[in-house]
């Protein structure tokens, strides 16, 4: 019998830390942190046997045809692959495509998911990339490389109060996803900028209870407000998956979110 393959440094370096988390006394907590350790780990093997499988190709969903050698930046890959990755986005994804937006402004734009995908559905706009982190940034710069579209994506730093003043400058959309960095830098008593914009803004309730109900009441006046719950997509699952086990199709699917981060799409009421 041939000798089995050593494990990977995956799965290595998940079991350390699994043995970390288990050290007596084990704990509810401990154990709630060994599932989702595992869980994480099992959706890292998921996301390298579809690589192998099937490509780099976003398979379904707004971005299908997208190039995405990238690893996530943050959160689960395998949906982003697999094209359901914030599935109920999907119509307010087909809005902004429709909606002839000249430029659109990524805030917090990770390795580029969106930055990338909608810079491919919109050839007229151009596409400004913000992160906070450098690595994110050159992990965007190079999809958008991959892509063929980096002559319309600018990959810059953090966004300030004063860098919304481009929204002035033609129709746009601002995306915002900053894990709860929203609550301080969408204000638009301070961003002014912000109100002659479209905003499609990810609110971390589960970081700040209520939150989302704050950054709507800040926009009520000025902008109409629609709220989207998360929402699974099994459809996405390729057909060879359906030999896998049932927990494997949910962790295909599972985003690695802690608890509920409500989008808030919000269109001007008018010019202002």
């Amino acid at each position: 019998m041939a000798n089995p393959l050593p494990p990977s440094i995956l799965t290595q370096n998940a079991a350390a830390q699994l043995a970390q988390i288990l050290t007596p006394p084990v704990s509810s907590e401990n154990l709630g942190k060994a599932l989702r350790l595992l869980a994480k780990w099992r959706s890292h093997v998921l996301l390298n046997t579809i690589v192998k499988r099937d490509g780099v190709t976003v398979q379904t969903g707004p971005f299908a045809g997208m190039i995405y050698r990238n690893a996530a930046s943050e959160g689960a890959g395998a949906t982003r692959l697999l094209g359901c990755y914030e599935t109920s986005l999907a119509p307010i994804i087909a809005k902004i495509v429709a909606g002839q937006y000249r430029q659109v402004i990524d805030v917090g734009c990770a390795e580029g998911y969106y930055a990338v995908g909608l810079a491919r559905l919109m050839p007229y706009a151009q596409i400004i990339a913000r992160d906070a982190n450098p690595a994110a940034l050159a992990l965007c710069a190079r999809l958008a490389a991959d892509n063929g579209v980096a002559d319309r994506v600018t990959c810059a730093g953090k966004m300030s109060y004063d860098d919304f003043a481009a929204c002035k400058s033609g129709k746009t959309v601002v995306i915002c996803d900053i894990e709860g960095g929203e609550v301080d830098l969408l204000d638009p008593a301070k961003a002014t900028g912000l109100l002659q914009a479209d905003i499609l803004v990810e609110t971390h309730d589960c970081m700040t209870a209520g939150l989302s109900d704050l950054i709507a009441a800040r926009f009520a006046a000025s902008h109409h407000i629609e709220r989207i719950d998360r929402l699974l997509d099994p459809a996405a699952l390729p057909n060879w998956m359906e030999q896998l086990s049932d927990l494997d199709r949910l962790l295909a699917l599972w985003e690695w979110r802690t608890g509920p981060t409500p989008w808030l799409w919000m269109t001007r009421k008018e010019a202002l």
